[in-house]
Order: structure tokens, then sequence, then C-alpha cells
């Protein structure tokens, strides 16, 4: 980690509907590109059907090849991948994001705020446990989509002992309707602000199977809710933008409102 900063891909893009082969064909031509200084590559929610809900119609089991795929692709390319897919554990099926180590080694997140105004919570069940992974000592917050409507499951907390705060950066994938965009581009700024931490964003652009647009917007919002970088609207690309742990350091050293916390946890 080069001056103390980590270099990060936001793969902004649209994508095929209940298709998980051509889904993956697809992000084989983008990771094409990335960049040999890129350690962390993001995509969208449930890359490989979009926000689907009938599994059945899916590669069975459901999951498993998106799975693998993962796996294969962060140790070929030597980067943490981090997705969502649609999958099944238990006769139960879990929007569960994934952080892909180049080791096979992996961590796992399901998505705690099922969409219910459009039925997710018909098919999908809920996680009840948030998780925070750590990358060379950055700790980064892992969350899906309609979790940004909730500040509590978002909570920070600060321990003055220790001097050290839950976590650095908060990490949203998305699947985000154009319709709701001035909800999650206000809400990103809050979270960052409010947390002190970086926020990263990364939506889908193009229009699904029900003719609901989506415009994307991927972005990096510093600790104190400026835009660092952003995906122009409707935009198919990758954006490369970087962490910077000492802008953080000096934000958090100069201006401590962790001291003045609420303390409670979820």
């Amino acid at each position: 980690m080069k001056n103390n900063k980590i270099n990060i891909a936001l793969i902004q893009t649209d994508l095929v509907w209940e298709n998980t082969q051509a889904n993956l064909a697809k992000f084989d031509v983008l990771l094409k590109d990335i960049t040999s200084e890129t350690e962390i590559i993001i995509f969208p929610e449930v890359f490989t059907t979009g926000f689907a809900l009938e599994p059945s119609k899916f590669e069975q089991p459901v999951g498993q090849k998106a799975f693998e795929w993962l796996k294969d692709k962060a140790k070929s390319l030597n980067k943490i991948i981090v997705a969502s897919v649609i999958f099944e554990e238990n006769k139960n099926y879990l929007n569960r994001l994934f952080w892909m180590r180049p080791d096979g080694s992996f961590e796992y997140y399901d998505k705690r705020h099922l969409f219910q105004m459009g039925g997710e919570h018909k098919v999908m069940t809920a996680g009840d446990k948030p998780k925070i992974v750590s990358y060379k000592g950055v700790k980064f917050n892992l969350q899906v989509c309609y979790d940004l409507r909730f500040p509590v499951w978002a909570k920070n907390n600060y321990d003055k002992e220790s001097n050290t705060h839950d976590y650095d950066v908060l990490l949203y994938i998305a699947n985000w309707p154009n319709v709701r965009k001035q909800t999650y581009m206000t809400l990103l700024k809050a979270r960052a602000i409010e947390n002190q931490a970086y926020v990263i964003w990364v939506n889908r652009v193009g229009v699904d199977a029900h003719e609901v647009s989506f415009s994307g917007d991927s972005l990096l919002v510093d600790p104190i809710g400026v835009i660092q970088d952003q995906v122009p609207e409707n935009k198919e690309t990758i954006l490369y933008t970087e962490i910077d742990l000492e802008k953080l350091a000096v934000l958090r050293r100069g201006f401590k409102v962790g001291l003045d916390w609420d303390k409670f946890t979820v």
C-alpha cells in the first residue's frame, strides 16, 4: 500500500436479466482491463442475474457457479473481488455479498434489509449479522443496497481507550433505481459524515426486465461528505479511485466527534 492509500476499481455496468453465463462472460471482458495497481474490485449487487426474484430460473445450484467464478478470478488477477449473488444455502435463498481474496479464502455478508415493496422478503431470507472485514489494517463495513436507508445498521463506534473505530470504510453495492436517486445521493453523504468514514457506492445502469431504469452514479464519498470521485450517470465504465488513509486519520485526530457518539449496538 503505497503512500498510505488503497487503490479500488468500481465497475458500473448493465446486467443481463436472469442469465448467469452471459453476465460472467461480460465481466470476463471487463476484468481484462483492470490496472495492475488495483487492489480491490467491486461489482454491483446481484451481478449475475439483476434484481430477479425467481431462483427456479437460475442455474442450479443457485449461486454456486458465480461463487466458483469469483474464486478463480480473484486468484488469477491476484486481487480482492467484492460482489453479491443470489445464493442457495440450506434450502434458503440469500442475497449474499462475497469478499473474495486471491488465496481462495473469503468473508460474506447476507443482506439484512430486504425490500418488501419489491417482494424480496417473499423469496429471500434476511441476514442478521453485520460484517466488517480488514485489509491491510483498514476495516470495511459490508452492506447491500436497501441497507443504506437504515442508519442504525451502519452505526460506527469509537473506543477512547484504544483510540479505534469499528470501521473506516462503509461499502454499499446496489441495484437502486434512478427514480429514487435523490434519496441515495443524500444518504451516502450523510452516512460518511455521521460515521466519519469513507463511503463507497457501486450501482448498476441500464433498464431491467420490469422496465426499471438505473443511472448508476457509482462513487466514493470522503469522510466529510464530499464526493471525491464519481462515474457519469448511465455510463458503463470502470472508475479507479483510492482511499486516502492519512486524510481520514487527520480528520479523526482534529475533530473527535466519536467522543460524543451515542453508545449502543444492534
